[in-house]
């Protein structure tokens, strides 16, 4: 059995924690949190959970967990992942994984003085069967000529900003906006089912706040363009669609994939989804176990070299569409003159 640690008390941490336990091989054992008092509020209703903390030295330090799942807000993920890779902690971090591409080279430079240590960033969606059969459909396609792909929900926290608030999410102090909520979510979709983009930019609808409420990324392949559309200031019920010569995959959903067909152009429509499993972060839950119980294994060494390859190539793509929109988050000022 694996022991858990957790940073970050809401609802995603929460949603974690219930389908590693419904996976049958992790325990939350250890809980962070800024107050002792709110680690126990959230941790006790998990009677595996022994270990509380209100230090992060102390967290990394004195807590007896395998691994540690970061669920703080977007700026604060570098500094604590650096934290867990020193304690030699596997490091589950929540989308996105760093604020910049400056912040991930750090990263893979720590990680490769610590080759025992695994680092996943917990893009959920990409572990999830129906992804999977996307990406084997696109595969199959003799031509590709495209996709347009959607993922817009109305925050709640919008409303804060409407009254002249600026939430964690959509403040550039913590690398929020929508491209780094949502949009992480179609460029992780873009890059693994169709490869790098040869370049790409982005077309933001920008808030008060100074990140962007929603907007339209362009990422330009040889052969085709593929557009990314999304938002946290309005609801959208549009599928997702990638053009083959004739044939057409279709997507319930860009992200959250329930269903997915390929209708051939010629009156021939063939399912490819199966009914996915009730807590969508259990596939990824289960997966990150799979790798962790035997890190040794070569087999799950190159599987994590590869999804950790595919992080750095989100993360390089979302810097670049932030710099096409200049989009600046107070976490890229300590490297701009190292930049330019």
């Amino acid at each position: 059995m694996l022991k858990l640690g957790i940073i970050g008390t809401n609802w995603i941490t929460d949603q974690f924690i219930q389908a590693a336990h419904e996976t049958g091989e992790w325990q939350l054992t250890t809980v962070y949190s800024r107050t002792i008092a709110k680690a126990k509020e959230f941790g006790q209703k998990y009677l595996q959970v022994t270990e509380y903390f209100a230090d992060l030295d102390e967290f990394f330090t004195q807590g007896s967990f395998d691994a540690v799942y970061i669920a703080s807000p977007n700026s604060l993920h570098f500094q604590q992942v650096k934290q867990a890779i020193a304690a030699n902690k596997h490091v589950i971090v929540e989308k996105p994984a760093f604020s910049n591409l400056f912040e991930m080279k750090e990263i893979l430079h720590l990680l490769k003085q610590k080759p025992e240590v695994y680092f996943f960033e917990a893009a959920r969606h990409i572990y999830d069967p129906n992804f999977q059969a996307v990406k084997e459909a696109v595969q199959n396609l003799q031509v590709i000529q495209g996709a347009n792909l959607t993922f817009a929900q109305y925050s709640s926290r919008y409303d804060a900003v409407l009254a002249g608030q600026e939430p964690n999410i959509f403040s550039p102090r913590f690398s929020g906006g929508c491209l780094q909520d949502l949009g992480v979510y179609l460029v992780y979709c873009a890059i693994a089912w169709f490869g790098m983009p040869a370049s790409c930019e982005y077309h933001p609808t920008m808030l008060s706040t100074g990140v962007d409420g929603k907007g339209v990324a362009l990422l330009h392949y040889p052969q085709f363009d593929v557009t990314l559309s999304m938002a946290k200031t309005v609801n959208s019920h549009m599928p997702g669609e990638i053009y083959g010569l004739k044939e057409v995959i279709h997507l319930d959903h860009s992200a959250n994939i329930a269903q997915a067909y390929v209708d051939d152009g010629q009156g021939n429509v063939t399912q490819i989804s199966q009914t996915p499993t009730q807590n969508p972060m259990f596939d990824e839950a289960k997966s990150f176990a799979q790798m962790l119980k035997d890190p040794a294994s070569l087999t799950n060494k190159q599987r994590q070299e590869d999804l950790l390859a595919l992080s750095v190539q989100v993360n390089e793509v979302l810097y670049q569409l932030r710099q096409s929109a200049k989009i600046v988050f107070e976490a890229d000022y300590k490297y701009l003159d190292t930049t330019e």
